[in-house]
């Protein structure tokens, strides 16, 4: 292979792994965001029956 040829499989696995590592991060803070509002939804349903 010639050197452009390294430089151009070089940036496709960069891309490839950036775009890898992103929507891990997305996926990972869609994970924790939906269990915040599970975990406050059961704790207002939680405060709700104890005040009643």
């Amino acid at each position: 292979m010639n050197n452009n040829k390294k430089s151009s499989l070089g940036w496709i696995i960069a891309i490839i792994s950036f775009v890898a590592a992103a929507s891990a991060a997305l996926t990972a803070f869609l994970v924790v965001r939906e269990k915040k509002k599970k975990d406050d939804e059961e704790l207002m349903d939680y405060l709700d029956c104890s005040i009643e």
